[in-house]
């Protein structure tokens, strides 16, 4: 699978604050905004930085019990720490390695600090693997960042194999670090994945995927959220609780849960070849960016669709595409 390269320039709008803010302590600065009320879109930018947050995660790869089929173990990510402006959120997370890895919430306005570790067997070993299979790294989608902080190998980005492990030119790195420019403008459901494992295409068909959510400030809450991610022979999901953001369910064609009358959203993220058609039995749902009511949807590689429903009966998710329904692509939704 090829994946784009994310947008690296940084938000023009803070360049023109730099200009224009007084050189000072953030609280400082914050301050300012508040009481240049005279020049209102000026303080509309600098008080939305206020209220930015900055996250710090460590993630984690490692082999997990499940197998290919061919007595492989599928690889997947960990969530070993995630801190948002010091506080502690870690525990809404699997303390296990998941297929899919951990969802991530991000606010526009934010910066994410990652770290990924590399614990897939064979990494430690002395002497270690070498070459590009012993690479695993995070590719993002949809934020901004610089160069150094795209995942993938020096073949690509002309820069250095941007990944924990054992590459040609780097040596024996086993930790490697990104940062994420939560920039205005990028509020939406963005995939991430390893681009390095194995290939330079990375190894999500080994299990080595995740999301990212990013909203807006102020954005609507949901009872609960869940992650479909749609690929050649499965739904691997999750479900991921409104007020606790608590992530659990995962694995393949999950059954998920609603109370009647929750509000609910749906984040499809396809990952596989094929073209799929989801539907949600006895649904009806919003096509996004537009007004019109739709019962199913086409979704195909590298392709996304979120909608939101309100819970009133339980139902089946599945893919209505000949071949992928034979291979019993479906799964249960139970309202109570």
């Amino acid at each position: 699978m090829k994946y784009g390269l994310a947008p690296s320039a940084r938000n023009s709008h803070a360049q023109k604050m730099a200009t224009h803010a007084p050189s000072a302590h953030p609280r400082l600065l914050c301050r300012w905004a508040v009481r240049s009320a005279s020049v209102f879109a000026l303080s509309f930018l600098v008080f939305g930085h206020c209220i930015a947050a900055e996250h710090t995660i460590t993630l984690t790869a490692e082999a997990t019990s499940y197998d290919d089929g061919l007595g492989n173990k599928l690889l997947a990510y960990k969530m070993v720490e995630h801190k948002v402006d010091g506080v502690d959120i870690t525990p809404r997370y699997s303390s296990e390695a998941t297929i899919p890895g951990p969802t991530i919430f991000l606010t526009e306005g934010d910066i994410a600090h990652l770290t990924i570790e590399n614990n897939i067997p064979g990494a430690h070993d002395n002497p270690p693997h070498v070459g590009i299979s012993s690479q695993v790294s995070i590719h993002v989608h949809g934020v901004h960042y610089q160069i150094d902080s795209d995942g993938t190998l020096k073949v690509i980005n002309q820069v250095a194999d941007e990944g924990a492990g054992v590459g040609p030119d780097d040596g024996d790195v086993l930790v490697y670090p990104y940062t994420w420019n939560v920039a205005p403008g990028t509020a939406g459901t963005w995939a991430y994945h390893d681009h390095n494992y194995m290939t330079h295409n990375g190894a999500e068909q080994k299990g080595l995927f995740g999301a990212i959510i990013v909203n807006p400030a102020g954005a609507p809450q949901y009872d609960k959220e869940y992650l479909l991610y749609v690929t050649d022979d499965a739904f691997w999901g999750m479900e991921i609780d409104g007020a606790s953001k608590t992530q659990t369910k995962h694995g393949v064609n999950p059954t998920l849960s609603a109370a009647r009358g929750d509000n609910v959203r749906f984040h499809l993220i396809s990952l596989g070849t094929d073209i799929h058609e989801f539907t949600l039995n006895g649904y009806r749902w919003a096509d996004p960016g537009t007004t019109n009511l739709i019962n199913r949807t086409a979704i195909g590689p590298l392709e996304k669709h979120v909608f939101e429903v309100v819970a009133k009966h339980s139902a089946k998710y599945r893919d209505k595409n000949f071949t992928n329904n034979l291979m019993g692509m479906q799964g249960e939704f139970n309202v109570e």
